[in-house]
Parts: C-alpha cells; structure tokens; sequence
C-alpha cells in the first residue's frame, strides 16, 4: 500500500522508519475495526522490490492496489496487478490524493478497464474507493469495503487450532538475537508455543504487536506480531507451524535443511516450459499455462493477444499475467519465478542480468520475431495438453456355436466369424436376442489347437470370454476396440 496512506490509518509514520523516506522492507500492521482485525502488508514499490511484492501478494487474503489521483496507473502498479492476479486474489483500487488540485479519478477509471479492472461503477466487479492521506477522507470507506469482501469471500479460521502462517522477514537484533515479523492466518500464536518455520526452529519468548510494539501473550488469526526465540533467522515468505514440543520442530527444521542441500546440489529448480508442459500442469483439473509478454511495440501487443483469443479451450487455458513494451527485465524474470509463468519476448531481447537469473531460476524465455511462430508453438504445446479423444472401431461378429464347460478353464465358445475379425486384443460385446447382456475383455483366442492373434472372416475359433461363462448357442459376439485419437484446440 502507498506509505502515507498507511500512515493515516494506522496514525503512525512508517516512512520515517525507513532510510531515505521510502519503504525497503515489507512489514504488517494490525488494526481492528468495527470490532474486527485487519492486516494490512506494506511493499515497497520500488521497481527493485518485485520480489517482495509478488510474496506479499501470495500473503494475502485481498489486495489494495492504491493509485495516485494526479499520477494515474504506474509501471510498479501494473506490475502490482499482475502479482495479484497471479495469487488469485480479489483487488479493491484505492483512488488516493483527492484532496490535490490535479485529481483526475476518470482517467483512473479508464486506466482500470484498459487494465481490465473494471469498476463497479461502470458495471464491472472491481471495488474503487477514493480516499486522501492528508484528509482522512474515504478511510473509514476502505476499512468497510475490506470487511465486506472478507464476508463475501468467507475469510473465517479457527482460532482454537496451532497456529500457522508466514514469516514476512527476519533480522537478527544485538541483545535480543532474531526477531522474526509473523503474519498470523490460522489459530491462535501463544508465548512459550514450539514453533518451526522452514529451516529455523524454536521455541517463542515474546512477542511484540508491530504497530505500537507493546509485548502480547498471544496472537490470534489475521495479526501480525515481531517474535523472538528462533535459532536462526527464518526466510522471508517461508510458512511457520506450532508443533508439539521443541525436538519435535528441531527436527522438522534439520530434515528441510538436509532436503534442500540436498536438492540444491541434483538439480536446478525446476519451472513450467513449452517442453515439459504436459507434465508440470497435466494433473490440474484445469492446465492454465502463464505468459509473461514483451514486445517492441503495443500494436504487436495487441496483434499477440487477439491471436491468444483464438487458443481459447475449456480444459486448457492461457493467462496473460503481463503485457508491455520493453526489453525483458529482472522484474519480468522476478514475476514469472513467482507465478510459474513463461516469458515471451516479441523483437525484444533480456538484458544481461534478466538472462542470467533466468538461468539461474530455470525460468524459461522464447523470443519470436514473426507472430504466427508464438502462436503455432503455443497451440503445439496446448494440444499435447488435451485428453485425446476415444472413439471405438467394430473390427468383426461372430456366432456362437456350441459352448464347452472345462472345469479349470470355465465356458469355451466354439465360433464361427461371420463378418471382419475377431482380435485377441479386442473387447466383446455379448449379444442375446439383440440385447447386450455384457462388454468383456477376450481371455483367449485359439484356431484349432493353436493361440492366434486374430481369426477372419469364414473362419472357425474357439474364445475365451474373460470373467463371462454364461454363453449359449447363437449368442454374438461383437468384437470392437478404443482408438485414441489427437484433439486439436479448433
């Protein structure tokens, strides 16, 4: 969220925290309103911090995408857009700076829809607040909206359970050894709790509230509190966990570390590509395969997208996280980490630092100078993604003859085929007085005294029906098999 706007609600002032008044570290606060906690997560929104702002958006339960009123829509807030909708989470647009003489809240509004957030005010589903930091104004508005899209959304825990969350950040403070900032999100946090998060573990000694740091006994869902008592300073964006007892989670934390450094040295992460998308998203009910979008200019933009729309298949989808014009950056790379997303550069290219950490994430990025290659390769991709479709082939009939009941083997049919052929790898339909009584697979196939793979028409057999004795004279045996056939997104 933008720092003064923070500063208002919460009546501190955060950025004079920070070095060079601008936010550098992600921190939360809680507040209660209306007799209900609200967590509010500070990013910075400097181009440098996409990292924190993709962990941030993955954090939580709604995200407050704030826009000046007199600047409009910023690269850092699209960029904001595109972790949201990666996290899948709902988006509420805080109009700030109202009280300035160069607000303009309608070009706001277009900016939205060209960025498709469409306010509701204009019939779509995205909620817009207009507020001011210096003023007050539109605060208590905020706080409500954010309340009811927890209603709507049913963002209700148990308190009475362990607690379970994330670790925003971690530092280690002389006197006071680490001190880790836990976001709260399921039961109730307590002084004295077991508590392992990644590969740090420990047992909590205090906790503080982070807005006016006073010293708490317990946190419960949806608070924010600065701990201490871990032996090592957790991740940033790792989960935590109370567990029973300490050597409980010193042992959890010592297999993490084992596992990692282990994993570290087989192999390089691992991220969804047009060569392994069959196997990193074919288990999803529905495989949607990220893009992250770069090109020369907008209308080769606008070319690629409406070339996308024709890939449109209900059990596979594509997902624009981001569209702009430029060179592939660090924060592209950054975002695509983040989201398991694909980076497609159109007449672009990643710089030196974008290239390396691309390598270095096993992020993949395919560059295209002709249109018609991105979607070709993209359509390639997609259908291997497809279920095939079955179709059954007849392959022949035959009558049943006489049967022969043999007591370690069961009922032998002895057949005439009487149209195309019968397969041992077939399946057949049991036919009695036009009526299928059962679908079966063949236990065997034999001509004379001899195993075959398939008689022919005219021919004389003897079948084995799998799991079915029940043949009788003239029953038909209807002989068919499943092709799979490749499906295709037209």
């Amino acid at each position: 969220m933008r720092t003064s706007l923070l500063d208002k609600i919460l009546g501190i002032d955060v950025a004079a925290r920070e070095s060079g008044g601008i936010t550098q570290h992600m921190r939360a606060y809680t507040i209660d309103h209306n007799g209900q906690p609200i967590s509010f997560v500070d990013t910075p929104g400097h181009e440098a911090f996409t990292q924190m702002r993709a962990r941030g958006a993955n954090v939580t339960d709604c995200a407050v995408l704030v826009v000046a009123a007199d600047d409009g829509i910023m690269p850092q807030t699209e960029e904001a857009i595109s972790h949201a909708r990666a996290a899948n989470v709902p988006i509420v647009v805080c109009i700030n700076k109202m009280d300035v003489p160069g607000a303009d809240p309608d070009r706001v509004y277009q900016q939205l829809a060209a960025n498709e957030l469409l306010p509701t005010e204009w019939g779509g589903d995205t909620e817009v607040v207009k507020t001011s930091a210096m003023t007050g104004e539109g605060i208590d508005g905020l706080l409500d909206t954010l309340l009811t899209i927890a209603e709507l959304h049913d963002l209700q825990v148990n308190p009475d359970r362990a607690a379970a969350g994330v670790c925003l950040d971690a530092s280690i403070h002389e006197g006071q050894g680490v001190m880790a900032c836990l976001l709260v999100q399921k039961g109730t946090l307590r002084v004295g709790d077991a508590v392992v998060c990644g590969e740090a573990s420990g047992t909590v000694k205090s906790m503080q509230d982070t807005l006016k740091l006073r010293r708490v006994k317990e946190a419960g869902p949806s608070r924010a509190v600065m701990v201490t008592g871990f032996d090592t300073a957790p991740g940033a964006g790792e989960r935590f966990q109370v567990v029973d007892d300490i050597a409980l989670a010193r042992e959890v934390a010592t297999k993490r570390a084992g596992i990692r450094r282990q994993s570290h040295l087989l192999s390089a992460p691992v991220h969804v590509t047009f060569e392994n998308l069959v196997d990193r998203l074919g288990t999803q009910k529905t495989p949607t395969l990220n893009l992250i979008i770069r090109a020369d200019v907008r209308g080769s933009i606008e070319a690629i997208l409406k070339e996308l729309e024709k890939l449109e298949h209900p059990e596979v989808r594509v997902r624009v996280l981001q569209a702009s014009v430029g060179g592939i950056s660090e924060a592209d790379i950054q975002l695509a980490d983040a989201s398991d997303a694909v980076v497609i550069g159109f007449n672009v290219v990643p710089d030196d630092r974008a290239r390396s950490l691309a390598e270095d994430r096993g992020v993949q990025v395919r560059r295209y100078d002709i249109i018609y290659q991105v979607t070709d390769d993209l359509r390639q991709a997609l259908e291997g993604m497809l279920a095939p479709e079955k179709q059954e082939v007849e392959l022949g009939r035959a009558v049943v003859q006489r049967t022969f009941s043999i007591s370690r083997l069961g009922t032998i049919a002895g057949c005439r085929v009487i149209g195309g052929i019968i397969s041992r790898n077939g399946r057949l339909r049991v036919i009695r007085d036009s009526r299928v009584i059962g679908d079966y697979p063949v236990d065997s196939l034999r001509r004379v005294k001899d195993d075959v793979k398939e008689v022919r028409d005219g021919l004389e057999c003897g079948i084995k029906v799998a799991g079915f004795n029940d043949l009788k004279e003239g029953d038909i045996l209807e002989c068919y098999k499943i092709e799979e056939v490749a499906r295709t997104l037209s």
